[in-house]
């Protein structure tokens, strides 16, 4: 097991030097002796970032799904792979073994087949957090079609975009899902979208909430009686190692959101290693990431990554508050969680009611905590560390994207000292870089600059799926020879790195990337809007909240302010999904602009954070004057 298990620091530093001078001998070690191929590969890697293009164990052929159940039967067929906790606590637990889930990938990978799916060929997967999503996921990958879930919080005009952009032939969809006191109605949501997109020839229902729903004739099938009449037994496509696994879109800082395609080769040995050691992950552990498989983090730290260590990973169906703001402490104790991930958002959240909710729970079992989707804040660190942790659980706060697939940043536990706010420093075979706004690398300690990644690693995103100029331009174009992350970092004395925020006009709200692009189009479809400025400003729970000054058409517009408010945020809502809603709108004369036309976002921000004590030099604007009136009327 060389390399696989880092346990001190000095072991990081000796793996870390070997990973960044040979990473082809290491890589190339990891992936022969903790994975299985059905064809080893002819060469490591290859890259080239000007085109760019990167290729990790070329002409290797594998399923990545053999690595995530296959090869655990004969040790671990009767141990818990996932581990179901329903939104509804008196609902009964799952707990499906590797046995079961191999059964059920096969009938669901045959159900797939059956209905004309094949090896290249994009579904769209639209599921609440049921065991079901997990197993539809795991079932494209088996027969080689590539899966693209979408949130099911979205709304039906970002799930038909996302639909057609990649060509979907196959939606699979539920009834409805159960949100704490909700039901949501997503059968009805896809039926919107489809109006939509012409190239869907069928769309599967899983039955979630037993609620009437309309199924169109020679389209819509419900799934379960295709389940039951399909073999338990499937082979498995063999892939190259770069075939397409999935496409996950991600929000741009221009409207349309990019699809990341990931392959199946490198994503596996990066995700399933960055598992084992951030997560400290021991053979009967019990691990739980709270976040959704429509995001990144569930595809590779609720799914790939701990089935591909044989791990019993936790569904959480429900939210932190439901049906108090004791149900994550409850679900630890219940379940003997030793692993803890969740975003920031939901620690803050958490941390303003009463520790009652924490105190009357053992959460002595838990080992490690994580943080993911944004910058951990100071406070919230410390009551994490203090009340869930009990001082004796270490926090990875991880850094990492869509794009690269897996975890780049993070202390890995009991072998990292810690500092709050800061991921400190970069994961094995991970290569940083802070650059000046000049293009040059900022050397040493104690300096600040955008922060890039100057060699590949195998987890990383292959391209923008159809638009592969915009991948180049997006994170290839602005340093050569090196990926651009559109962060900000700062590195401190001891070399420790943390994240400052985004650089470009996208906005990080409860650890969703929202580009400020898509809402502000949105609302400037408003027939009483003629332009708007979104911008992000501090908030306490969600980190950043969305602020967004608006220009209407008619100053003496009629109607009340309030609502035009309501108006506007159900536009986007509908648009977007209410992930994306504001949570402040002021109506203003204008925007500041530059002679050019760019609106001076950097004076929005400084207003809609309520420091505008130094604006700078505001005489080079075209417009100085409406300065004075956004401040003297802001929020």
């Amino acid at each position: 097991m060389s390399n696989y298990y880092i346990k001190n620091l000095e072991e990081y530093f000796q793996i870390y030097r070997k990973s960044v001078r040979e990473p082809e001998n290491f890589w190339e070690e990891i992936a022969e002796e903790h994975f299985v191929w059905r064809k080893r590969w002819t060469n490591v890697m290859r890259w080239d970032f000007s085109k760019p293009e990167v290729v990790w164990f070329e002409n290797a052929k594998l399923n990545i799904t053999e690595n995530c159940i296959d090869r655990h039967l004969h040790i671990r067929g009767d141990k818990t792979a996932i581990l179901f906790e329903p939104n509804d606590p008196k609902e009964k637990v799952q707990h499906i073994t590797y046995n079961e889930l191999y059964e059920r990938v096969c009938k669901m990978a045959n159900v797939l087949k059956e209905q004309g799916v094949k090896k290249g060929d994009r579904v769209c997967i639209y599921l609440p957090m049921i065991p079901e999503l997990a197993v539809t996921v795991l079932a494209c990958a088996r027969i080689g079609a590539v899966h693209s879930v979408v949130f099911a919080g979205f709304s039906s005009l970002a799930l038909a975009t996302r639909i057609n952009d990649c060509d979907c032939k196959m939606v699979i969809t539920s009834d409805g899902s159960n949100r704490g006191a909700k039901t949501i109605d997503l059968k009805s949501i896809v039926d919107t979208a489809l109006e939509d997109c012409p190239g869907v020839e069928s769309v599967l229902v899983v039955k979630r909430i037993n609620s009437e729903v309309d199924m169109k004739e020679g389209r819509d099938q419900w799934l379960q009686p295709l389940l039951d009449k399909a073999s338990s037994q499937n082979a498995a496509e063999i892939m190259d190692a770069e075939d397409p696994l999935f496409i996950l879109y991600t929000s741009g800082s221009t409207g349309k959101p990019k699809g990341m395609v990931h392959s199946s080769g490198g994503y596996m040995v990066f995700t399933a290693y960055t598992f084992k050691n951030i997560f400290n992950y021991q053979e009967n552990d019990v691990y739980w990431c709270t976040a959704d498989i429509g995001w990144v983090t569930g595809h590779s730290y609720i799914v790939y990554g701990p089935l591909a260590n044989g791990a019993t990973t936790v569904m959480f169906e429900g939210i932190p508050t439901y049906p108090d703001h004791g149900r994550f402490w409850e679900v630890v104790e219940k379940h003997k969680v030793n692993q803890f991930y969740t975003a920031p958002t939901a620690i803050r959240a958490l941390a303003k009611e009463s520790l009652d909710f924490v105190d009357k729970y053992d959460l002595t079992s838990l080992k490690v905590l994580g943080t993911v989707g944004e910058p951990i804040n100071e406070e919230a660190w410390h009551w994490y560390n203090n009340n869930i942790g009990r001082n004796k659980s270490p926090i990875v706060d991880t850094w990492w994207q869509t794009e690269t697939g897996g975890i780049m940043i993070s202390p890995i536990p009991y072998v990292t000292p810690t500092t709050p706010t800061y991921a400190t420093l970069p994961f094995i075979g991970v290569q940083l870089a802070l650059m000046d706004e000049n293009g040059q690398e900022l050397e040493g300690k104690q300096v600040e600059g955008r922060l890039c990644i100057k060699y590949p690693w195998p987890a990383m995103a292959r391209t923008i799926w159809g638009d592969h100029k915009r991948y180049h331009d997006t994170y290839f174009s602005a340093y050569e020879n090196m990926y651009f992350t559109g962060d900000g970092a700062k590195r401190d004395a001891v070399g420790y790195y943390r994240i400052t925020g985004r650089v470009d006009d996208v906005i990080i709200v409860s650890g969703h990337n929202l580009g400020t692009a898509p809402i502000e189009d949105s609302i400037n479809e408003h027939p009483a809007v003629a332009e708007s400025a979104i911008v992000g400003f501090p908030h306490d729970i969600k980190g950043n909240a969305l602020y967004g000054f608006v220009i209407l058409k008619e100053i003496g517009e009629s109607r009340k302010p309030d609502n035009l408010r309501k108006e506007i945020n159900q536009q986007i809502t509908e648009h977007i999904g209410p992930i994306a809603k504001l949570d402040k709108i002021q109506f203003v004369p204008g925007l500041p602009k530059t002679r050019s036309g760019k609106i001076m976002r950097r004076i929005l921000r400084k207003v809609a954070a309520k420091d505008t004590s130094d604006l700078g030099d505001i005489s080079t604007l075209l417009n100085p004057e409406v300065v004075e009136a956004i401040i003297k009327d802001a929020l």
